[in-house]
């Protein structure tokens, strides 16, 4: 019989998702004051405008796409993340539900110390910049829609690498 291997936990403290927590990590979408905005349409629409820098390398090309998200219960356990060095990746929730965000900066490596979690809301989409590391899609309590707004194209495009020690997310305070 083979050795079991000893997996050590840490617990991830909860964050609001805030334009400026989250800026380290690429933007926060949503349709609030500190947005630009302004009428369009006869005044029968407001625009807010400009709300996420989408980034795709120049052998790539800019899609739509919906992910149905199955539904995470709490305690979670993060074990791994991913990035997608070729371009950003944009989620906006269809349901109005919330979800968490987990997220390391970019670069090469990082420590599960580094991973920060938000607990977005349902009127809040996040755009994770180029090279930023972040969990799949964590919905809560049911599963979910989200538009996605990335890259298509040529080259190796997701890199995976597990953590040590995992994250454990207990509940939401």
């Amino acid at each position: 019989m083979g050795a079991r291997r000893s997996v050590s936990t840490r617990t991830a403290k909860i964050e609001p998702l805030t334009r400026e927590a989250f800026a380290p990590f690429g933007d926060v979408i949503e349709a609030n004051d500190a947005a630009r905005h302004f009428p369009i349409n006869g005044g029968t629409t407001e625009r807010y405008h400009d709300l996420a820098n989408i980034e795709v390398d120049a052998a790539g090309r800019v899609i739509v796409s919906i992910f149905r998200a199955q539904a995470r219960a709490l305690p979670f356990t993060i074990a791994m993340l991913e990035r997608h060095p070729l371009g950003s990746q944009a989620f906006m929730p269809l349901n109005r539900r919330p979800y968490l965000v987990a997220v390391a900066a970019r670069g090469e490596t990082f420590a599960t110390d580094d991973v920060r979690v938000f607990l977005a809301r349902g009127d809040q989409g996040v755009n994770y910049a180029a090279g930023v590391w972040h969990h799949p899609l964590l919905a809560l309590g049911e599963s979910g829609d989200f538009l996605v707004v990335d890259r298509a194209g040529p080259g190796a495009n997701c890199d995976e690498r597990e953590l040590n020690p995992i994250l454990v997310i207990e509940g939401i305070a």
